[in-house]
């Protein structure tokens, strides 16, 4: 396997010149009286925004702490798909025995998820477990290159993954992700768990529902649903959510899921295009986050100068679920990998918590009063918490892998 270079960000002057030329020629769409964000991103908000990033956003200084982080790319090769330059960060801890941990992004989000994870999970304390943490840039996502052929799915990224952690030295280690990171690491689990993946986390803890045969007790618990709602007004309300976001919030996902190529045309050429696409959804999958424009635009620009355009990331859509037609767990089964829970109450969609059991073995959860889908971004000590506890002395996933229990 190739060796790892160091990764230094600088986008062109060129590439930077042409986005201001596009913002400057923008044509903004009319807008209905009242709308509000029944619509999708309210016209305000954008032209506020892309009045910033012409005139008051500075990339060069985003791009200067975002430099900071220890990048690095390696080209790993995938079976049928040859070899895929992949984008990463490597931050390692001083503390001897750190736990080696994964964590996997998902759209619209990127490698910089973990930024705020990173010196809180890292950090040398006698009082908690201290990590290696390997935040990778999906294929297709932020500056990892993208396949060039069709059918790229579950089995493909969890081998990138696993490559990527073994050339690093990491013949075993621990999982955390969040939307496509937790899909993903399901797929993982069940190809790399036990052998490498000695235990895994999720903030987006979601399943297939229970079966009669496989999960009679779960199965029965969900004929009894409406009892429970009755009794528990809190769950039916978490569960109306997920509903709600299934009924009024997925045309995106079918969007992608279908016809990626012909959106793609839209997020490859308009800057603003991409920034209304993404921030309605910053906005609305988040528990109320205070966003500062730069934090916008900082993070749609990762989209707009990625390696291999901003219509890529997409397509992770159209092939983990055979253009809507298949299955995104196909191929998975519960497993007896440890597996971790956090349930944060702005997370879209929400299952019943008893079906967390249906993922694996569960042997840890956290309810949390506060924070949506971008956990690691918006509620970044809770989240570490959590692994924190997972992991750390007395927790049930401590002393998982091999001769690495967080500490001195």
């Amino acid at each position: 396997m190739a060796a790892e270079q160091p990764f230094t960000l600088a986008v062109p002057d060129a590439d930077l010149e042409l986005l201001h030329k596009k913002l400057d020629s923008v044509r903004f769409p009319d807008e209905l009286e009242g709308a509000g964000w029944n619509y999708g991103a309210p016209l305000s908000d954008i032209k506020r925004l892309v009045d910033h990033w012409k005139n008051g956003f500075d990339w060069r200084k985003a791009e200067t702490e975002i430099n900071k982080l220890p990048m690095f790319t390696r080209d790993i090769d995938v079976d049928g798909f040859g070899t895929l330059n992949i984008h990463y960060v490597h931050q390692k801890s001083q503390v001897k025995n750190a736990i080696p941990l994964l964590f996997v992004h998902g759209w619209p989000g990127d490698f910089l998820e973990v930024r705020k994870l990173l010196p809180i999970l890292t950090a040398s304390d006698a009082d908690h477990p201290s990590f290696h943490v390997v935040a990778i840039s999906l294929p297709g996502f932020g500056f990892s290159e993208a396949p060039k052929k069709p059918g790229f799915a579950g089995p493909q990224y969890a081998q990138v993954f696993n490559k990527l952690m073994l050339s690093l030295g990491y013949e075993e280690y621990v999982y955390q992700g969040g939307d496509w990171g937790h899909i993903l690491g399901m797929h993982a689990v069940n190809i790399y768990g036990h052998k490498h993946i000695k235990a895994w986390h999720t903030n987006m803890p979601m399943y297939r529902m229970p079966t009669l045969f496989q999960h009679p007790l779960l199965f029965l618990d969900m004929l009894r649903m409406p009892i429970t709602f009755a009794l528990n007004k809190t769950a039916k309300a978490q569960f109306q959510r997920g509903n709600d976001w299934r009924k009024t919030g997925m045309g995106y996902f079918i969007e992608q899921a279908t016809k990626p190529q012909t959106l793609g045309y839209s997020l490859a050429d308009s800057p603003v295009g991409l920034l209304a696409w993404i921030y309605e959804k910053l906005v609305t999958w988040t528990d109320k986050y205070p966003w500062s424009d730069d934090e916008v635009l900082e993070w749609i620009s990762v989209y707009w100068f990625s390696r291999a355009g901003p219509a890529a990331a997409g397509r992770i859509y159209y092939e983990m679920t055979e253009g809507n037609q298949g299955d995104i767990f196909r191929g998975t089964k519960w497993t007896s990998v440890p597996v971790g829970a956090s349930y944060f109450p702005g997370e879209l969609a929400r299952m019943p918590k008893g079906w967390a059991y249906t993922l694996g073995k569960l042997v840890f959860e956290s309810e949390h009063d506060k924070g949506g889908h971008f956990a690691a971004f918006e509620q970044p000590e809770k989240l570490a918490g959590d692994l924190r506890k997972m992991f750390g002395k007395g927790g049930p996933a401590h002393g998982v892998v091999s001769g690495k229990n967080g500490y001195d």
